[in-house]
């Protein structure tokens, strides 16, 4: 699904069904005034963000989704200034198209979007400042890298691999110590204490549920 911020009706139209016809799923809206809910709680695969809307402009629309999520961002704009440009790409879009454009081109920016986050999504993971990448199998917070031990590492991907659910002890000792280990689920105790220690202030997502195991997510 493709979600379209745009305010112009005729450019909205226009792009709404060129996208239609090379078999897009696409919801327009007018302004942004609630876009920011529609992100975080539907399931969209790429936002064309226009920066000069009604009641809240783009980038301020761009800040916020970048908070709590990587959807894949074009912004779309009849600005030219290289501010907003250099603006919009700092603050985490993944393409800037200005108007005039032609459809040919929006379409195949489009299209190379998609295929990069599809590429993305398969090796990165992110929940809030943490990133792990698992073919680099590097993790950052905060944009710093973390160094983590081959442990530490498989705890935090299975754990943000299952945001919001609890992953007991014995789970983590099969997962990531293997079927025959006999070690007790202590070791599994001290490993998170670490990790969250690692993690600096971003620990305090990983949550203990008592008498269960860990979660990352909210209580």
């Amino acid at each position: 699904m493709i979600y379209l911020v745009e305010d112009d009706k005729s450019i909205r139209n226009l792009v709404e069904y060129a996208l239609r016809e090379k078999g897009y799923e696409v919801c327009g809206f007018s302004d942004g005034s609630n876009i920011v809910d529609e992100v975080r709680n539907k399931n969209i695969d790429l936002l064309i963000l226009d920066i000069m809307l009604p009641e809240k402009d783009g980038l301020s629309i761009l800040k916020e989704i970048r908070e709590f999520s990587n959807l894949p961002i074009i912004m779309l704009t009849a600005r030219t200034d290289e501010f907003d440009k250099v603006t919009g790409l700092d603050l985490g879009a993944d393409d800037y198209i200005t108007k005039p454009f032609s459809i040919l081109e929006l379409i195949s920016r489009v299209k190379a979007v998609l295929r990069r986050s599809k590429k993305k999504d398969k090796d990165d993971l992110t929940y809030k400042e943490i990133s792990l990448n698992t073919s680099k199998r590097r993790v950052k917070v905060l944009d710093e890298k973390i160094d983590l031990t081959y442990k530490e590492f498989e705890m935090l991907l299975l754990l943000m691999s299952n945001v919001g659910n609890v992953i007991s002890r014995e789970d983590f000792l099969l997962k990531i110590w293997g079927y025959d280990y006999e070690g007790e689920t202590r070791t599994v105790d001290v490993h998170i204490a670490s990790l969250r220690s690692k993690l600096k202030e971003t620990g305090k997502y990983i949550h203990t549920v008592r008498n269960l195991g860990y979660k990352l997510g909210e209580i």
